[in-house]
């Protein structure tokens, strides 16, 4: 079972804490109802977490976030679309953080490091994270198929960071190999597979420790760098 106590920052459940003012003291409708979604967006994400996709109710997740069922239904049409409004949450700060990561890379900085300070961005915020990491990497593949479109869509987001990084690259590394769109895809799609193994096998706060394997993999591909070298900083 999942450790609710160390949920990350996107999870998290109320039950036993303080619910909403009421009463003269209560907060301005806008703030309650930002609370209120707040409150259920973090709870469902504990609740697949716990109890996994098929499983969760909406009387668990509004327990959770000691909201009413009004409540939710004020914010959500559904289970469902709860459910993808939290992991499209999620998904938005993961990208955040890695673009973010990227652009604070020096432009002189040698093509590695830009790739691998992305990789270390991506292990470490769903090592930080690591109730959305199994509801993203665990329960969205079987949640049906619109579930495995975001999926996909969310692949494909990463794919072209990586062509974008890539494609800069050469212009200053000739030598290195053209490569179709497809291989971006599949890097993306490898990276995704081996995250899942470690997160379904309880290993997701040692997510970073993967850092040189990635960055081997997409240099043995992008830069045609042999494996045993491809950790090793450019010249």
């Amino acid at each position: 079972m999942f450790d609710s106590k160390q949920e990350g920052t996107l999870a998290g459940t109320y039950e036993g804490k303080p619910g909403l003012p009421r009463g003269r003291s209560r907060l301005p409708a806008p703030a309650v109802q930002a609370s209120q979604r707040e409150r259920i967006l973090r709870s469902v994400v504990a609740a697949i977490a716990d109890k996994g996709y098929p499983d969760v109710t909406v009387a668990d997740i509004v327990r959770r976030a000691k909201v009413s069922r009004a409540a939710f239904y004020l914010h959500f049409r559904s289970r469902e679309d709860c459910f993808f409004a939290a992991t499209r949450r999620g998904g938005q700060r993961l990208y955040g953080r890695v673009i973010e990561a990227a652009r604070a890379v020096p432009d002189d900085a040698p093509d590695e490091e830009a790739l691998r300070t992305g990789c270390r961005a991506y292990l470490c915020f769903l090592a930080d994270e690591p109730a959305f990491a199994r509801v993203f990497f665990i329960d969205m593949p079987a949640a049906g198929p619109a579930a495995v479109e975001r999926l996909q869509a969310a692949s494909s987001r990463f794919a072209e960071i990586n062509a974008k990084w890539h494609r800069r690259a050469r212009t200053r590394h000739p030598d290195w190999p053209a490569v179709p769109d497809e291989a971006y895809q599949a890097l993306a799609g490898a990276t995704a597979e081996l995250i899942r193994s470690w997160v379904s096998a309880d290993k997701t706060e040692a997510l970073p420790e993967l850092e040189d394997t990635l960055v081997a993999l997409h240099l043995a591909v992008l830069a045609g760098r042999p494996w045993t070298q491809a950790s090793q900083p450019e010249a």
